[in-house]
């Protein structure tokens, strides 16, 4: 049953994976991301990290696509952008080259041990003695060890919403674009 379920998962996973990326609508890449996250709290599930996957859909599924959702439709950008033209000349080849950059890199370091832990002396150990439940063990990490990465994250959230609201009043005070239908004369002036 695993193993069906994997799959099932993992394609929905997949789908919503290709939806984020492909889809023209900003709102329509916001509800496959809850996909892809709902999914991969499924696979969470499947290897008994139960808290892991509370955490995903609680924190990811729930309050960060509620907060992308809320500076879409903040923003005003809740229809089909034009991706033929670019804003910013380059931009593509150099997303590009990022991208192989970044891929490169993870396939360089996802090599060693770091992504496992296997020889890590450090950090909470999982067998042996009085160490409590899991959810003692996950707070203990994340409020000693990790304080500073949780605190500027949750300062990084503060900053997106704050930035979301200021991008949205700027844009709201601007009068609107004055247009001209294509068919109209205009007028010439002459001196």
């Amino acid at each position: 049953m695993e193993t069906v379920l994997f799959f099932v998962f993992g394609a929905f996973a997949l789908a919503g994976a290709l939806g984020v990326v492909l889809a023209r609508n900003p709102v329509h890449s916001a509800l496959f991301l809850v996909l892809t996250l709902v999914s991969v709290a499924v696979f969470f599930i499947l290897e008994d990290a139960q808290l892991v996957a509370a955490v995903q859909v609680i924190v990811y599924a729930g309050a960060i696509v509620v907060l992308f959702l809320f500076v879409i439709m903040l923003i005003g950008v809740d229809r089909q952008e034009d991706i033929s033209h670019d804003p910013i000349p380059y931009q593509r080849p150099i997303a590009i080259i990022l991208g192989a950059v970044a891929l490169v890199e993870i396939l360089v370091l996802a090599s060693g041990t770091w992504a496992t832990g296997a020889h890590n002396s450090r950090g909470v150990p999982v067998h042996g003695g009085n160490f409590g439940t899991n959810v003692d063990r996950v707070a203990r990490v994340l409020f000693t060890d990790f304080l500073w990465p949780f605190e500027l994250t949750a300062l990084l959230l503060v900053i997106a919403v704050v930035g979301g609201v200021a991008l949205a009043r700027r844009s709201r005070h601007r009068p609107p674009p004055t247009s001209v239908p294509a068919d109209t004369p205009q007028e010439v002036t002459t001196r």
